[in-house]
């Protein structure tokens, strides 16, 4: 049994970067890039007024001025603004030479027909100036960035329509287990419907991949064999989930090995997710994921899902905050640390949800994190600060 430190290293340092391709912008989002993208103009690319109002000259700010002209959003200034002189102008609008400020709309009056003054006792300059936000030829975006809306945004500002990324990778996802039903059957007596495989098809999609679903094995090595060689060959990474531990009808070690995989750990010092499984071969890579529904969960987003953008060029770092938590948490002393599910609160702390363990279904989508225990701690009293994972 390892350490979770060290089957991250593992597995993050087999992964093996996919080949790369142009995408237009609408379908870049969840992408990672695979270059540098470059502005090819200023932005702002003059000076623009950052709210409606008058542009004029900081030393007339207390005189009577004339309105020389107005200038909308998306027109150029058609002359300078002079001595005594000022132009109306619109948020956005490009501010005339000789101006160096803009007083807001709501700080002027009207003193005549075409004639203001300025009625505050001050004024902000109210001018995003040229370049201040990026430059021609400034890096925006680096190779790696997973790419979120705002990314999107960038891209386009910048005019990258067709951004190089990473291929998404294709990843096989196998149950297994004579109980297992898919969801659209009733459960008999000794069944349970399969959950597993949907909730890795939905982290799979969510993080960028491509998920293809082979169904369920039942409990014997030929059908087992049969699903995983299947996968083999036709995806990146092969996901089973169930038969990894040590009971007389876990044999996905077994097959895995049989299919060519070199199994680089095969238990991991986690609860829940224990028997976590980890395999390569030349025609790819292999998880062997624990068959309850919050140990599967867990794992993909300790282990798999860094792997999978691992293998896009992206060192994928989780969103934690450190708060208190409102409650304690007891745990028996084990030689494995302990990951629970909890809710941030509305007063900035820290509540675990009630949990029965890694077959406790409801839990997880009532939780916002998951919070870990080390393997030498057995309570964490109440004010106690802890990362939260965020999920």
């Amino acid at each position: 049994m390892i350490s979770r430190e060290e089957a991250y290293k593992i597995a993050l340092s087999a992964a093996v970067r996919l080949p790369t391709q142009r995408v237009s912008i609408q379908d870049a989002l969840g992408r990672v890039l695979a270059e540098d993208v470059v502005s090819d103009i200023d932005m702002p690319p003059f000076d623009k007024s950052a709210m409606d109002g008058y542009a004029i000259r900081r030393e007339d700010l207390f005189n009577e001025l004339r309105v020389c002209e107005v200038v909308p959003a998306g027109h150029a200034p058609t002359r300078p603004v002079g001595p005594g002189e000022c132009a109306k102008i619109m948020t956005g609008a490009m501010v005339p030479d000789g101006a160096d400020c803009v007083v807001m709309k709501e700080h002027v009056e009207l003193t005549g027909e075409n004639t203001i003054h300025f009625a505050g006792k001050d004024t902000a300059t109210n001018i995003c100036y040229k370049a201040e936000d990026t430059a021609v030829g400034d890096v925006v975006l680096r190779s790696g960035e997973w790419l979120r809306p705002q990314h999107i945004a960038l891209l386009a500002s910048v005019g990258c329509t067709t951004p190089l990324v990473s291929h998404r990778p294709r990843v096989g996802i196998i149950a297994t287990g004579d109980e297992l039903v898919e969801p659209a059957e009733k459960p008999a007596i000794s069944q349970i419907r399969n959950s597993n495989s949907y909730q890795l098809q939905a982290q799979v999609a969510a993080m960028g991949g491509l998920p293809y679903y082979y169904g369920i094995a039942r409990d014997t090595a030929s059908d087992i064999d049969a699903l995983l060689r299947d996968a083999i060959g036709t995806t990146d990474v092969v996901l089973v989930s169930g038969g990894v531990s040590v009971g007389d009808y876990d044999l996905v070690p077994t097959i895995l090995k049989r299919c060519g995989f070199e199994l680089l750990f095969e238990s991991v010092a986690i609860k829940p997710g224990k028997p976590t499984h980890f395999g390569v071969s030349d025609a790819g890579f292999c998880f062997g994921l624990p068959g309850n529904p919050v140990s599967t969960f867990v794992i993909f987003e300790l282990l798999v899902k860094p792997f999978l953008l691992k293998m896009q060029g992206h060192d994928y770092t989780p969103q934690n905050v450190i708060m208190p938590l409102d409650e304690p948490i007891e745990k028996r002393r084990t030689r494995r640390e302990a990951w629970y599910p909890v809710v941030l609160t509305a007063t900035g702390s820290v509540r675990p949800i009630e949990y029965h363990g890694s077959a406790h279904a409801r839990a997880l989508p009532q939780a916002d994190g998951i919070i870990c225990i080390p393997a030498s701690v057995t309570k964490l009293e109440k004010g106690t600060m802890v990362h939260v994972r965020q999920i």
